[in-house]
């Protein structure tokens, strides 16, 4: 009986011993990174796998409003077809051209790849969205390293705003019918 009192007296006190060096540690740590000695640890998420076809190429779809883009990126010279044709042509006004080399300007990759898209539904501005979408999918498929900044930017979130349908007994989604009092 005694000698169940005194291991376990022992155990208790090896315990209070331990849980005091693990607070001088904890203590110590903190102080050095109050101090500034050490950074403090970053939780990184591990990479993804880099994701191309027998081509070379990384696909991904890009969507807007209405709009949805197939897109194909590669290494290359720069050169953007949409729908068959050239940027400059399919998209005329160039702050639609801005809108989709933004993810270029972002990554610091201008004139590296080259993108063939095709892309469907939409006015131009939607379908410039969807592109620009389309675009950062599958660079961050290409080169799972440039996910971070281009996540930072926004350009991976799908901006899901979309036209309101119409109700019945409305004129549109929300307006009346012009009210006449006679």
């Amino acid at each position: 009986m005694t000698d169940n009192r005194q291991s376990l007296s022992d155990l208790g006190a090896a315990l209070q011993e331990q849980r005091e060096t693990q607070q001088e540690g904890a203590d110590a740590s903190a102080e050095a990174y109050l101090a500034g000695n050490i950074e403090e640890p970053v939780q990184r998420a591990p990479l993804r796998a880099q994701e191309i076809d027998k081509q070379g190429r990384a696909y991904a779809t890009g969507r807007r409003k209405d709009a949805v883009a197939r897109v194909w990126l590669k290494p290359g010279s720069g050169k953007i077809t949409i729908n068959g044709r050239d940027q400059e042509i399919y998209f005329a006004r160039p702050t639609l051209r801005l809108v989709i080399n933004q993810v270029f300007g972002i990554t610091e990759r201008e004139g590296q790849y080259d993108v063939v898209c095709t892309v469907k539904g939409g006015g131009l501005s939607g379908q410039a969205g969807a592109v620009k979408h389309g675009i950062s999918q599958a660079i961050t498929k290409y080169e799972p390293v440039l996910r971070a900044p281009v996540k930072a930017a926004g350009f991976l979130t799908r901006d899901s705003r979309v036209v309101e349908r119409k109700k019945y007994g409305r004129a549109k989604a929300r307006r009346s019918f012009q009210f006449s009092k006679r």
